[in-house]
């Protein structure tokens, strides 16, 4: 049977055997979060009926959540006051943050058979907050569950995820996302906003958001596919301009960039769907069914044909070099133009 976390979890509420600490770990949107409230959910579950678990003190627990009860709505709706979410202030989480988590865990759950406490993106603690985190592990308190979610496990202190029990989320399969998508699977259609693609527009989405569940489901609520469209129809341009001897390519290198920098607030999509695209046109130098953008194979196998994978590679670095200097907050025009002129020369 093949790994499954969520079968996992399951197996402790069958067991009786829920753990103080759990550790997630995964890609950016392989579902670690919404694991972790329905784990909480079915841990508080008011509807008893012919379940099969049980909780930290042996009484009867659900292995799924019913999502009806009062406790499920309250936790649903993030008004609970016994299970809660820690989030990174800023960039970091920092010890402010887990020291109000500790003395939150020093008082009685108030309606809660088992008081959780989500701690998302837990590899952003600075080192005073897992320190202080550490402490807890090391003593928790009865009735208590702490969630931590994070991408890897090296991005922890050793001894805190020594002290957990840690469950690995793989990225999603691209068939199931593409499933999701058309709605041939139930999942993306309970969500606010959520239309059911056509066949086609969900291969292409499945394939862009590389496994990760809330890459698919925000891409498919905005104007992707044509953004993609219009991206690849300007760097074909750029990349193929030196080539042509194009005369009017520096003019068409700072129409680009300022194209992008006048596009901030999707700039981070734009430049990853520049890095996914470069990225096909070196890897179809070498295996073309591992292309993520497989409804255009043919063009890119075409472009590819016509640049080294020196040239590719010196590309894919200075798109991610203006992803890193966006994110230390560079101006965004001047990263845009030097971007600019790197793949067009």
């Amino acid at each position: 049977m093949a790994y499954n976390p969520h079968r996992l979890l399951a197996a402790f509420l069958r067991k009786g055997t829920v753990p103080h600490a759990i550790l997630f770990t995964g890609i950016e949107g392989a579902g670690k979060r919404t694991a972790a409230l329905n784990f909480a959910m079915s841990c508080n579950c008011e509807n008893t009926g012919g379940t099969e678990g049980r909780g930290q003190d042996d009484r009867p627990l659900p292995l799924t959540p019913c999502r009806t009860c009062r406790s499920c709505r309250k936790i649903l709706s993030g008004n609970h006051p016994d299970v809660s979410m820690i989030e990174p202030s800023g960039p970091l989480i920092r010890i402010a943050q887990i020291r109000e988590i500790c003395h939150t865990l020093g008082m009685k759950p108030y309606q809660a058979r088992m008081r959780a406490i989500i701690i998302a993106d837990a590899h952003t603690m600075n080192p005073e907050a897992g320190n202080a985190l550490l402490k807890l592990l090391e003593e928790p308190p009865d009735r208590t569950l702490l969630i931590l979610t994070a991408v890897q496990t090296s991005d922890l202190l050793p001894t805190i995820v020594s002290r957990c029990q840690h469950i690995r989320f793989h990225p999603a399969p691209q068939d199931h996302l593409r499933m999701l998508l058309t709605g041939e699977k139930p999942g993306f259609s309970e969500k606010p906003g959520f239309h059911g693609l056509s066949e086609k527009e969900a291969e292409i989405i499945a394939g862009l958001a590389n496994g990760s569940y809330s890459k698919a489901i925000s891409m498919s609520r905005t104007d992707r596919i044509r953004r993609r469209q219009w991206l690849m129809t300007e760097l074909e341009s750029l990349f193929l301009s030196k080539q042509r001897g194009d005369p009017h390519s520096a003019g068409r290198v700072l129409a680009f960039a300022e194209k992008l920098s006048k596009n901030k607030e999707i700039l981070p999509e734009l430049l990853e769907l520049a890095n996914t695209w470069v990225r096909d046109l070196m890897i179809c130098k070498y295996d073309a069914e591992k292309i993520i953008n497989r409804d255009v194979s043919d063009k890119i196998q075409n472009i590819s044909r016509k640049m080294t994978a020196a040239d590719l590679l010196s590309k894919t670095e200075a798109i991610q070099s203006a992803q890193k200097k966006l994110r230390a907050n560079a101006n965004v025009r001047l990263t845009m133009e030097a971007l600019a002129l790197q793949l067009a020369w």
